[in-house]
């Protein structure tokens, strides 16, 4: 993602072209397991032609109304200088509402949502990969066995590249995925041909029939079609990449037809060959064409992959700036791509669940009942968001937000309804996942505001501790920095220094970094100064939530705070509270024990702030909450 919020650079084809090879890559593949899993998946259906037609139909409908209408046309709107995603979407909506009485609501929506994006990025680059693979049963029958161990390696790859940084990686991402919706059109319209009435399925009618026909299977037949939309939250979580218009040509006018072409085409070939329904993907191609398209059908599900792990390096980065996660080393893996990051304790938690999940379902059929709770969750999030902006940002007329929003939640809420019925037989899976995050990222949200509580409440008023020190206590030369969590008070580690070491550099600056609910800040009004005499300055350090904080460089273009700040005569003090965990009112005990583990384990600000490491001085104290 841009880190400046000024939206990408580059010619529309070219952009458009990348979208298609990183943005489409999770919607890409769908067609390897989608319609198979509708006819022989947990709930099957009989092969007949008012069941390919009602599926097929439902899947169009459903990329229609999904990702067309809902994220192509309206969500993608809603851009926070140029940036999406659920974290985005939830900033936007935070910045222009202020401080209501369903603020508290909305952050725990997007909170949810970024938590079933986790649960969402495990299973994604299993199915893919696993349904891929398992091409080879169609190649040879024999070659079963394999399947397994060939998904290992290729996953165990595809991670332990990720350190490296996916720049040289995604040069190739877009003509690979451009070849590969090419062959799912061509394999398409070749079946199509024999059978060219599949392509009535775009009448709504044949939807209705199969509703009409058996309600109950049809109701739970939609947590298979879903599998045909799965990524189509990656369109707007990847909008900084690309984006709004490039994204929207590369999916109307190309990956769209493309997909559709291919799924009328399996569905023809059903007609004809109703045995066809255990892999109808793979069954499209002559023979001799199987194994070239196993091999490039797993090039496509390791792009799908790579799209969906980079996004959970972004989402995390994000997340720690606006305050729901500790500082994590996160490395830049691209010079001139700000948003290109590697987050290490990310990448080997991925693995390990990713390599888990293969071993446990053993099949990609196995692991599709797990798939789809997290992602028509996710949709259901951001559709009630959309109601919120619609409504309150944008103030449509009521008739017409609230129509679009009750449509929207209608179908979306149906299709998380159907994949609730998968829970007992691995929706859990997703969900213990989701549960898990949505845990660590509130208890850390609320327990720095329990901890800036107590703190505050033991604070001393930095003029009144100016009067009592500046004439009393002895100056030395050099500047002091304090790092602050509040803008206001003395903060710890200066009452410290002047406790145990008895001085007072000849400029004290107290510095506060916050994040504000914007992707980038303007250079005027980054840095805000306040002058209290003898000295002493209160500074404070704004920054968006995709930009990394570099304090000695920020410094460097300060001007109006007495003479620059040299490497060399500049000291950075921090704080560092050892928390111990009480049965004061503030959060449960075993919360109050995970936040205490979680800032233990937590990057030392030096890296998180790119202090220099020889100019910095920890003081600790003891915290109770």
């Amino acid at each position: 993602m841009s880190g400046h919020g000024s939206g990408p650079h580059g010619r529309l084809p070219t952009l458009a072209l990348g979208a298609l090879g990183v943005v489409f890559g999770d919607i890409g593949t769908s067609p390897l397991y989608a319609l198979k899993e509708s006819f022989v998946g947990h709930h099957p259906l009989a092969v007949d032609h008012a069941h390919i037609f009602g599926v097929l139909s439902l899947i169009f409908w459903t990329m229609t109304l999904i990702v067309t209408f809902k994220y192509v046309f309206i969500v993608m709107r809603a851009d926070n200088e140029g940036e999406g995603g659920s974290m985005a979407l939830l900033a936007l909506i935070g910045r222009s509402l202020g401080e209501t009485r369903w603020t508290p609501v909305i952050a725990m929506l997007g909170v949810i949502a970024t938590a079933l994006f986790y649960g969402d990025a495990i299973i994604t680059p299993a199915i893919s990969v696993l349904s891929a693979v398992e091409g080879l049963t169609v190649v040879e029958t024999s070659l079963g066995e394999l399947v397994l161990p060939i998904a290992i390696v290729i996953l165990l790859g595809l991670f332990l590249i990720q350190k490296h940084g996916t720049e040289r990686v995604g040069a190739f991402f877009g003509p690979v995925m451009a070849v590969y919706f090419v062959v799912l059109a061509v394999l398409g319209v070749t079946n199509i041909i024999v059978h060219p009435q599949i392509i009535g399925i775009v009448n709504p009618y044949w939807a209705w029939h199969f509703f009409a026909l058996d309600p109950r299977l049809a109701f739970l037949a939609l947590g298979s079609v879903v599998l045909a939309v799965t990524g189509a939250e990656a369109l707007y979580a990847d909008m900084g990449h690309f984006g709004r218009k490039a994204i929207s040509i590369a999916w109307l006018y190309a990956a769209l037809p493309c997909l559709m072409l291919n799924y009328m085409g399996q569905g023809a070939l059903l007609l004809d060959h109703p045995e066809a329904a255990s892999n109808p993907f793979f069954l499209l191609a002559p023979e001799w064409a199987r194994l070239p398209l196993v091999i490039l059908a797993t090039l496509a599900t390791v792009i799908a992959s790579q799209a969906v792990i980079s996004g959970a390096f972004s989402i995390t980065r994000q997340a720690v700036q606006l305050g729901f996660l500790p500082r994590l080393r996160i490395l830049h893996t691209s010079a001139s791509a700000e948003g290109q990051v590697y987050v290490p304790i990310v990448n080997w938690a991925l693995l390990v669940f990713v390599v888990l999940l293969v071993l446990s379902f053993r099949s990609s059929s196995s692991l599709a009942a797990a798939y789809g709770i997290a992602v028509t969750g996710t949709m259901v999030i951001t559709a009630c968001m959309l109601g919120v902006l619609t409504f309150s940002v944008w103030r449509w007329p009521p008739v017409v937000a609230g129509t679009v929003t009750g449509l929207f939640l209608i179908i979306d809420g149906a299709y998380f309804l159907s994949n609730a019925t998968k829970i007992p037989d691995g929706g859990w899976f997703p969900l213990l996942v989701a549960a898990i995050v949505f845990v660590m990222l509130t208890t850390w949200s609320t327990g720095r505001k329990v901890m800036r509580r107590y703190l505050a409440e033991g604070a001393i008023d930095l003029d009144l501790f100016i009067k009592s020190t500046a004439g009393s206590v002895r100056r030395v030369a050099g500047t002091a920095v304090f790092l602050s969590s509040t803008s206001d008070g003395v903060p710890p580690a200066l009452l410290h220094n002047v406790k145990h070491n008895k001085v007072l550099h000849e400029r004290i600056v107290i510095l506060t970094v916050t994040t504000e609910a914007v992707p980038s800040m303007p250079e005027e009004g980054r840095i805000t100064i306040a002058d209290h005499g003898a000295n002493f300055y209160r500074m404070r350090l704004r920054h968006g939530f995709l930009e990394d904080v570099d304090i000695p460089a920020s410094l460097k273009a300060v001007t109006t705070c007495g003479a620059p700040f040299g490497s060399m005569d500049t000291s950075y003090f921090l704080s560092r509270q050892t928390l111990i965990a009480s049965e004061k009112p503030g959060m449960a005990l075993w919360r109050e024990k995970l936040f205490a583990w979680m800032i233990r384990n937590a990057a030392t600000p030096m890296e998180f702030f790119n202090l220099p490491t020889n100019r910095v001085v920890e003081l600790g104290s003891q915290v109770e909450i």
